[in-house]
């Protein structure tokens, strides 16, 4: 007797391929969603990232605020659409207080941040605010934040009843007393990113230390 092997028809080797191909098409489906899902996590991770070190940074700033007494009643802090200035007081070892003025921006999408050389000179640190507020200062800034479409901002002062449009003084030189501005209290800072539909909305306190 002989023993007889069966092979694979042709129907049954074409049904074969057939559910294998069926098979490794969803399995690369599925690769692929997963793929695409931790890119879209990475990305929103990087951006979460980015705007926890804005805000650090930002409320590092807004605590070292240069109070009015030490400005000579100087404006120490100026807000408009996508650009923040203000004044803070820098502290180093060994070496007394310094003030210097720091300057966010949104610009084509992206938030930076810049601060100026440290000083105890007055007239020298009247020109430097006016450099940063005209946007003629061209020192390497530093980049917090990708894919920003706006950057809007409030302050609140003591003894009001709500949060206010920024103050901008239109000059820089030495106030009287007599017409000093109010020192704000608060500053409320509301980031919008591309793609998302709310704010991200922080509030700082201003020039506690």
């Amino acid at each position: 007797m002989f023993n007889q092997q069966r092979g694979l028809t042709l129907v049954e080797l074409l049904v074969a391929i057939s559910v294998l191909a069926i098979v490794a098409v969803l399995g690369w489906r599925g690769l692929d969603g997963i793929v695409r899902a931790r890119i879209t996590l990475t990305s929103d991770l990087e951006q979460t990232r980015g705007m926890q070190l804005t805000f650090a940074q930002l409320q590092s700033d807004c605590l070292h605020l240069a109070s009015p007494t030490i400005l000579l009643n100087r404006p120490s802090i100026l807000a408009k659409p996508a650009q923040l200035n203000l004044v803070r007081t820098v502290f180093a070892d060994s070496q007394p207080s310094r003030l210097q003025v720091v300057s966010y921006q949104v610009k084509d999408g992206v938030l930076t941040r810049r601060e100026s050389g440290a000083t105890r000179d007055l007239n020298e640190l009247d020109s430097l605010w006016k450099t940063a507020i005209n946007n003629t200062d061209f020192s390497p800034n530093v980049t917090l934040q990708s894919d920003v479409s706006t950057m809007t901002m409030r302050l609140w002062f003591a003894g009001s009843n709500g949060w206010s449009v920024p103050y901008t003084p239109s000059t820089t030189t030495p106030l009287s007393p007599s017409i000093a501005p109010v020192a704000p209290t608060g500053l409320e800072v509301a980031l919008q990113l591309k793609g998302q539909q709310t704010s991200l909305l922080k509030v700082f306190l201003l020039g506690a230390l």
